[in-house]
């Protein structure tokens, strides 16, 4: 056992694999290097974390950072500066940039563009569509790549995949579980003027009903049973789906995100109109339950952020032709920690849905828990702290929040990526020197 390290974290309440216990924690390089009583070791660099909880570092796995192509919203810099300062350590970004992600040329481009920029480590998912379908099984294991996602419902350029023929073929295709975005595209046509309409964003859910989403995810459970496929289900919505979702634990793994759980219709809408569009979007109380029932039983296996900004000036448009999707990457950790605060959920389940989850889904190297061996990835929150989220704090180029105003209790103090400490008190600090993640599936 060595008892020299290049970094000590001492006094800590962590998070560990077997439970919430203190620790001190010594880390050698990028490495976590031992976990115990070290007050016998020396160190370089000391953090006193008494007072303070430290957990692994958290994964956001569904954000859109919008490089390259639509810059003006947000960019692989800022965007991952947000997930910094919210603590999270490590982002997986979506296809539906311009260009979409679809060859390896692509996907290539924004990992060149993210090293020396990016503020957490990142991996980039490959987009579906009838020009790549066959070739998913070879771009699913290009380095940097997340997997595949599938968007069942409208999306950027060709990424929709409504024909079910070509579903069949990108299931079939590889071996990578596959994120789904799950609505129903032809009702999403048939009930579109039920939007225009309304001519307000309280119609959203209307026209996104429902059975928009049951519909969809119903379909792709049944074809991925066919095809023997792992699949993702990301920001689930509806009390329904949960209950569906429970019959194919053996396939599909589940995600909903912090608005979901946080946020309610018709409320949202009337406080914040366009601010509040998301797709799918955010529906009434009996739904919010549903979902919280979905944590608690554990069906629920991830929650991810869908980090997906727009400006003001977008948001501002008529509805519907106001864009949908909100930041969230930022507060991810003190909206999900007010929960815990507040009873609806554990610290260690909290852990398990931001680090182990997508670590377990994904089959991600070297992250997810506080183990010798793994990446030096820590989350130091202050489960104590009350603080207020603001505007004027985000650091994404789009500049707002939905939870603009909303007082939290639990907030991260610190984030360190594999042993140096990007964001210490609000603050970014050192340099950019987020790599690419690895996945043991494609070691």
């Amino acid at each position: 056992m060595s008892d020299r390290f290049d970094l000590i974290i001492r006094n800590a309440t962590a998070a560990l694999p077997q439970g919430v216990v203190p620790a001190d924690i010594g880390i050698n390089g990028q490495s976590i290097a031992q976990i115990g009583d070290l007050s016998g070791a020396s160190a370089e660099n000391e953090v006193d974390a008494r007072g303070l909880h430290v957990l692994p570092g958290v994964i956001d796995s569904q954000v859109h950072f919008r490089e390259p192509g639509l810059e003006h919203k947000e960019d692989l810099a800022t965007g991952t500066a947000a997930a910094a300062l919210g603590g999270v350590t490590a982002i997986f970004e979506m296809p539906n940039t311009n260009p979409s992600t679809l060859t390896e040329r692509d996907l290539a481009d924004k990992v060149s563009r993210a090293r020396g920029r990016a503020w957490c480590d990142f991996a980039f998912f490959m987009g579906c569509a009838a020009e790549n379908v066959d070739r998913l099984a070879t771009l699913e294991r290009l380095p940097g790549c997340a997997g595949v996602k599938i968007f069942m419902g409208s999306s950027t350029g060709s990424l929709l995949v409504k024909d079910p023929e070509i579903l069949a073929r990108a299931l079939a295709n590889g071996t990578r579980r596959v994120a789904i975005h799950a609505e129903d595209e032809d009702r999403l046509r048939e009930r579109a003027h039920l939007a225009k309409e309304g001519g307000h964003p309280r119609f959203h859910p209307v026209w996104r009903d429902e059975q928009t989403a049951i519909r969809a995810t119903e379909r792709v459970l049944f074809m991925a049973a066919n095809a023997r496929r792992r699949v993702h289900v990301l920001h689930i919505t509806t009390a329904d789906e949960i209950r569906l979702l429970s019959g194919f634990k053996d396939i599909a793994t589940v995600e909903v995100t912090p608005q979901h759980l946080t946020l309610e219709a018709p409320d949202c809408y009337e406080r914040l109109g366009a601010l509040a569009q998301m797709n799918p979007p955010i529906r009434d109380g009996a739904h919010r339950a549903g979902l919280w029932q979905g944590v608690e039983q554990g069906i629920v296996d991830v929650i991810g952020s869908d980090h997906a900004p727009h400006t003001r000036e977008e948001k501002a448009r008529p509805y519907p032709g106001s864009p949908a999707g909100m930041p969230g990457v930022q507060t991810l950790v003190p909206v999900m920690l007010n929960h815990v605060a507040e009873g609806r959920l554990t610290l260690e389940r909290f852990v398990d849905l931001t680090s182990a989850g997508p670590a377990r889904i994904y089959n991600i190297a070297r992250k997810g828990r506080i183990a010798v061996g793994y990446d030096a990835d820590l989350t130091l929150v202050d489960l104590k702290a009350r603080r207020e989220i603001r505007d004027a704090d985000m650091a994404s180029k789009c500049g707002w929040t939905p939870f603009d105003g909303k007082t939290v209790t639990g907030w991260p103090v610190r984030t360190v990526i594999r042993g140096s400490s990007v964001m210490i008190d609000d603050e970014l600090t050192g340099k950019p020197r987020g790599e690419a993640v690895r996945f043991t599936e494609c070691l």
